[in-house]
Protein backbone atom coordinates (compact mmCIF):
# COMPACT_ATOMS: atom_id res chain seq x y z
CA UNK A 1 0.00 0.00 0.00
CA UNK A 2 1.78 3.10 -1.19
CA UNK A 3 -0.21 6.25 -0.57
CA UNK A 4 1.79 9.39 0.07
CA UNK A 5 -0.69 11.18 2.31
CA UNK A 6 -1.89 8.46 4.68
CA UNK A 7 -1.21 10.67 7.74
CA UNK A 8 -3.86 13.02 6.36
CA UNK A 9 -6.47 10.37 7.14
CA UNK A 10 -5.67 10.72 10.85
CA UNK A 11 -4.41 14.28 11.00
CA UNK A 12 -4.81 14.80 14.74
CA UNK A 13 -3.01 11.59 15.68
CA UNK A 14 -0.27 12.01 13.09
CA UNK A 15 0.40 15.54 14.35
CA UNK A 16 1.08 14.17 17.82
CA UNK A 17 3.28 11.42 16.40
CA UNK A 18 5.32 13.90 14.37
CA UNK A 19 5.67 16.18 17.38
CA UNK A 20 6.81 13.32 19.61
CA UNK A 21 9.38 12.21 17.04
CA UNK A 22 10.85 15.64 16.31
CA UNK A 23 10.58 17.55 19.61
CA UNK A 24 13.74 16.06 21.17
CA UNK A 25 15.76 17.27 18.17
CA UNK A 26 14.20 20.73 18.32
CA UNK A 27 14.92 20.99 22.04
CA UNK A 28 18.54 19.90 21.51
CA UNK A 29 19.02 22.47 18.74
CA UNK A 30 17.44 25.22 20.82
CA UNK A 31 19.27 24.32 24.01
CA UNK A 32 22.73 23.53 22.70
CA UNK A 33 22.90 25.43 19.44
CA UNK A 34 23.23 23.75 16.06
CA UNK A 35 26.94 22.90 16.20
CA UNK A 36 26.91 21.21 19.61
CA UNK A 37 23.59 19.47 19.01
CA UNK A 38 24.87 18.02 15.73
CA UNK A 39 28.19 16.99 17.29
CA UNK A 40 26.43 15.29 20.20
CA UNK A 41 23.81 13.34 18.22
CA UNK A 42 24.80 11.04 15.36
CA UNK A 43 21.18 10.80 14.19
CA UNK A 44 20.85 14.56 13.92
CA UNK A 45 24.27 14.76 12.26
CA UNK A 46 23.16 12.18 9.68
CA UNK A 47 20.52 14.65 8.52
CA UNK A 48 23.02 17.41 7.77
CA UNK A 49 23.23 17.99 4.01
CA UNK A 50 25.03 21.33 3.70
CA UNK A 51 27.07 23.35 6.17
CA UNK A 52 28.58 26.72 5.29
CA UNK A 53 28.41 25.93 1.60
CA UNK A 54 30.00 22.49 1.89
CA UNK A 55 28.08 19.36 0.92
CA UNK A 56 28.07 17.00 3.86
CA UNK A 57 25.82 14.32 2.38
CA UNK A 58 27.85 11.99 0.21
CA UNK A 59 25.06 10.78 -2.09
CA UNK A 60 24.06 14.34 -2.95
CA UNK A 61 27.67 15.34 -3.62
CA UNK A 62 28.19 12.32 -5.87
CA UNK A 63 24.91 12.87 -7.73
CA UNK A 64 25.86 16.49 -8.40
CA UNK A 65 29.52 15.70 -9.06
CA UNK A 66 30.55 18.16 -6.35
CA UNK A 67 33.11 17.90 -3.55
CA UNK A 68 32.04 16.11 -0.37
CA UNK A 69 33.17 16.94 3.14
CA UNK A 70 32.59 14.72 6.17
CA UNK A 71 29.97 16.34 8.40
CA UNK A 72 32.20 16.39 11.49
CA UNK A 73 35.01 18.00 9.52
CA UNK A 74 32.66 20.64 8.15
CA UNK A 75 31.50 21.41 11.69
CA UNK A 76 35.07 21.50 12.95
CA UNK A 77 34.51 18.81 15.59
Amino acid sequence: YCVANMPGAVAHTSTYALNNATLPFVLALAGKGAGKALADDSHLLAGLNVHRGKLTYKAVAEAQDLPFEEPRAALGV
